[in-house]
């Protein structure tokens, strides 16, 4: 038995196909998906999207949002999403160095609090890319 993902930004499809199991980030920490899983919505945090296609795990890096699962089927829609074999890790590696300087330079709340934003999504691309497969 398998569920049907489907993983949608404002301007993409992602992610539409069938897979075995997925690990989903939440704003109340990591849940495992199998077939028939309760139904569900939950919030999607800033992190990674583990997906298991028979024995090889993918990884996702999203940007959150929130995620409806049910009758087998799950749907992300993400504020973005990157799979990691398209986050070039040169890339990746630079921009967490841009934010983690940005961030020590930060002055004041604002500043602080989309600095650390910055850097929790540059976290997750360059994990995303270092994950177990």
């Amino acid at each position: 038995m398998t569920l049907n993902l489907c993983v949608l930004t404002p301007n993409r499809i992602v992610w539409d196909s069938e897979v075995k199991e997925i690990i989903l980030s939440t704003n109340s920490g990591q849940i495992g998906v199998l077939p028939n899983h309760a139904p569900i919505a939950t919030a999607v945090d800033i992190g990674i999207l583990r997906i298991r296609l028979n024995d090889q795990w993918l990884t996702m890096a999203l940007m959150g949002s929130f995620a409806r699962i049910g009758n087998n089927e799950i749907t992300v829609l993400v504020n973005d999403a990157e799979k990691s074999s398209d986050i070039d890790p040169q890339e990746a590696q630079q921009t967490l160095e841009i934010a983690e300087a940005a961030l020590r330079k930060a002055e004041g709340k604002r500043q602080t609090i989309e600095a650390n934003l910055a850097l929790r999504r540059a976290r997750t691309r360059v994990e995303a890319i270092n994950a177990i497969s």
